[in-house]
């Protein structure tokens, strides 16, 4: 009888070992990285198939991710938006002497712009990551192609490193910001 036993008992543990190599083996953690940045959560690769962070994934890549829950699909949108850093002199600038107090406008060109926003935002975050509101509006008519210029910005540079302009929107019926462009200014 004890034989008996000791052979099932054997027998399951031989199973269930197999079964988690089979399960860790059809099942792998992919390490996505972008622009040489890894994100904080792991994709997954389940039978040659890679699934991702999907938000992580868009966040890094400045996109868009709205999610429908009645359709259960999520929907992915990426604007073209450049920004244009202007002096006092009307020259573009993307570097400043660290300790300078500069002033300037920010001209945003924003195009392919594919659904409706309510609100715009830009900022610039210190080395530190604190943002700073320069530039807020709320959006009464949809357009998909529009310019934005800011009234000018007085800024302290205060220390070397690079300081970044953000640019955000929101979308109609969303409570979140979303970053679809940053330029980075250099202080020397």
């Amino acid at each position: 009888m004890k034989l008996r036993k000791l052979v099932v008992l054997v027998l399951l543990i031989s199973l269930w070992g197999g079964t988690m190599m089979f399960a860790d083996s059809a099942t792998r953690q992919v390490r996505t990285l972008v622009n040489g940045t890894a994100l904080d959560q792991s994709g997954l690769l389940i039978e040659n198939s890679t699934y991702l962070p999907l938000r992580q994934v868009a966040t890094s890549l400045q996109a868009i991710v709205i999610w429908d829950d009645d359709a259960k699909q999520a929907k992915i949108y990426k604007p073209n938006v450049h920004m244009l850093l202007l002096n006092e002199q009307g020259k573009t600038f993307g570097a400043v002497n660290s300790g300078a107090n500069l002033s300037f406008e920010v001209w945003a060109q924003v195009d392919s712009l594919k659904i409706p926003i309510s609100k715009v935002k830009i900022v610039i975050a210190n080395l530190s990551g604190q943002e700073k509101v320069i530039y807020s509006e709320g959006v009464d008519a949809f357009k998909e192609d529009f310019f934005l210029r800011t009234q000018t910005i007085d800024y302290r540079f205060a220390e070397q490193g690079n300081y970044k302009i953000r640019f955000y929107v929101m979308p109609e019926q969303e409570e979140d910001w979303f970053m679809v462009s940053e330029k980075a200014v250099i202080s020397n």
